[in-house]
């Protein structure tokens, strides 16, 4: 069994997205740093050459050697900076599509827990029960609301009374000497009394 465990390695511990994250974070940081002392060095070297200029010119060429050795290594330290950075944003992208899918996954099982006792055909009835007893509420408010006694009169021998009752109160008004200014005064008076009682 240890022969196996040589031949085929020890198996790793399951990497969490915080781990990685974390180490992401840490190489980014290093090679930051390594970018700015490479920075500096390039600098350097370029002091040193403009120092040297033509009184040394074989210092000033090692100088410029080094700068460029240097840039070479700055370049790649950008690369390797640029792929950590691309790692570290498909890492979260990553992570925030697992959140989005586990909430869906939350909100598909809830859905399914709710509609769990549900059948179409049900609620179909369901509303089909509901409207019928809304109709039948209407029908019992109708009758009730209907007034009982009052339509076994005819409408035009009413409206016919109506005017006739209409013409003879404007000549007892007259009789009694109201006039429809007096009149009009009176229910002045009674509107007025009216508002104070209420």
């Amino acid at each position: 069994m240890s022969g196996l465990k040589r031949v085929f390695g020890i198996s790793k511990k399951e990497v969490t997205q915080d781990t990685a994250l974390e180490a992401l974070n840490a190489a980014e940081e290093q090679l930051n740093k390594k970018q700015l002392f490479l920075e500096k060095k390039i600098e350097q070297e370029i002091a040193k050459a403009k120092n040297f200029g033509l009184k040394n010119k074989r210092a000033a060429l090692d100088c410029l050697r080094k700068k460029n050795m240097y840039e070479k290594q700055l370049t790649l330290n950008d690369g390797a900076l640029m792929k950590l950075q691309a790692q570290r944003d498909a890492l979260t992208s990553a992570l925030m599509n697992k959140n989005i899918l586990d909430t869906m996954k939350t909100a598909n099982s809830a859905m399914h827990h709710i509609h769990k006792g549900m059948d179409v055909d049900k609620v179909h009835d369901l509303m089909d029960d509901v409207n019928e007893q809304h109709e039948i509420a209407n029908e019992i408010a109708n009758a009730i609301s209907m007034p009982t006694g009052f339509d076994q009169f005819d409408e035009d021998e009413l409206l016919q009374e109506l005017e006739s009752l209409t013409a003879s109160t404007s000549h007892i008004g007259n009789f009694f000497g109201v006039t429809a200014s007096k009149r009009a005064e009176e229910d002045a008076e009674l509107k007025n009394l009216e508002m104070w009682s209420v």
